[in-house]
């Protein structure tokens, strides 16, 4: 209590810098993910992509991340261990944040996409083990949380490739693929629409002091209806934005014409993938921080818990949009089309399956990787065309840079744990 007391101040400047440096590492590495996709199959230029991305991450990230917020902050260590000597949480925490954020700038230096949900929970879990204790750790959390890291990227591939299936056999595979398309493509908008809105009304809003009450007898059953009518309108947008687009024959690429419509749809798909992964992965940043910030403030007192300020998610949006625009977009080059070649049909079906996975866990306040769900989704659209349609070189780089993250995560969090103890004490 008293080493909180003596350096409380010194322990939030600490941990704002070293979270906004954790999410600078996510926008530079990470969002890639988000975007990688829509770059790819040129759907979108590099700077319209980083345009819509810096909107909707931000989005996301305040509006949507405070579920799996919590998670990170509280459903990994059993802080009541900590009760006696609250300073180890805080030491613990930042060591988190610092090694994370370290892991990330080393790989985004590589060019390596890894995974910063792997990174800051082994981070913890590292801390944890090492400087406290094996008994302080929820590892059936934990076993969830990389049961999912395995779930993800099936959900996703299966999503993905039901999605691309659907317009093969709805658009693709028809007489006029064409006249299909701009008749079919504003429900699939519609889906994106929806989907967005629902985890935003259903965990976000009440994270920023907002609540929703329709009087239709549940909140759920509010939030559909809204969400309903909000899929609507970007249904009408995008058929608005639709009419512009002409069918001109072209006997070298059939289907021309109609990955220029999917186009218009790339632009809502991004939209939603960006959200999707503001509102999950703001929380390797801003949950540790929320830890360091609640034990500061309440005098060293670990609270079983309690609210996320909006202050700690403006940080982790903030620090997410400097990363993308300082380092985000070399990863974004290289993400979007190395694993398989994308059109704008594929990267649709891969984009919004990964989406609403994404969505799906954040509601549920389980952090996934987005790293995991994305490569994923695109193995989904690879397999409808063929196995010989990937690169496994490049996918196996992936799979071992995902391997080496979590140790690496850890490592460096147990020798930021261990100098923190020796400069302030215990």
């Amino acid at each position: 209590m008293e080493i909180i007391a003596q350096y409380g101040s010194i322990f939030l400047i600490m941990a704002c810098v070293f979270g906004f440096f954790m999410a600078w590492g996510i926008g530079a590495n990470d969002v890639a993910n988000a975007m990688g996709t829509s770059v790819g199959s040129k759907a979108l230029t590099l700077k319209q992509a980083i345009i819509i991305a810096m909107i909707f991450e931000f989005l996301g990230a305040y509006f949507a991340g405070g579920e799996v917020t919590s998670t990170i902050r509280k459903g990994i260590i059993d802080a009541q261990v900590m009760n006696d000597n609250p300073e180890l949480m805080v030491y613990g925490m930042l060591s988190a944040l610092l090694a994370a954020g370290t892991w990330l700038l080393i790989a985004s230096m590589k060019g390596w996409p890894v995974s910063t949900t792997h990174s800051i929970v082994g981070a913890i879990v590292g801390f944890a083990a090492v400087g406290i204790s094996v008994d302080a750790i929820y590892w059936s959390n934990v076993g969830s949380i990389a049961a999912s890291w395995l779930v993800s990227p099936l959900l996703a591939g299966a999503l993905s490739y039901g999605l691309f299936m659907s317009v093969k056999v709805f658009i693709l595979d028809t007489e006029d693929p064409f006249q299909q398309a701009k008749k079919n493509i504003p429900i699939y908008m519609w889906m994106v629409g929806f989907m967005i809105s629902m985890v935003t009304l259903l965990k976000g809003l009440s994270h920023v002091g907002l609540n929703l009450d329709l009087g239709l007898g549940s909140k759920f059953a509010d939030a559909a209806l809204l969400s309903a009518l909000v899929g609507l309108a970007v249904a009408g947008l995008g058929s608005l934005m639709l009419r512009s687009i002409k069918d001109i024959p072209d006997e070298m690429h059939r289907f021309r014409s109609v990955e220029q419509v999917f186009g218009v749809l790339m632009v809502f798909t991004a939209c939603s993938m960006a959200f999707a992964h503001g509102s999950n992965d703001v929380a390797n940043a801003v949950g540790p921080l929320a830890a360091i910030v609640s034990t500061v403030e309440s005098g060293g007192e670990i609270a079983a818990k309690s609210a996320v300020p909006w202050w700690i998610l403006l940080v982790g949006g903030v620090g997410i949009v400097v990363g993308l625009i300082t380092y985000g977009w070399r990863v974004i080059l290289t993400v979007g089309s190395e694993i398989t070649e994308l059109t704008p049909s594929r990267a649709f079906a891969a984009t919004l399956g990964a989406s609403a996975t994404v969505v799906i866990a954040s509601g549920t306040g389980l952090p996934i990787s987005t790293t995991h769900t994305l490569v994923g989704a695109v193995l989904g659209v690879g397999f409808a065309r063929g196995i010989g349609a990937l690169n496994l070189g490049v996918i196996g780089s992936i799979f071992m840079s995902w391997i080496i993250t979590l140790p690496a995560g850890a490592t460096l969090a147990i020798i930021f744990f261990f100098i923190f103890k020796a400069i302030f004490g215990t």
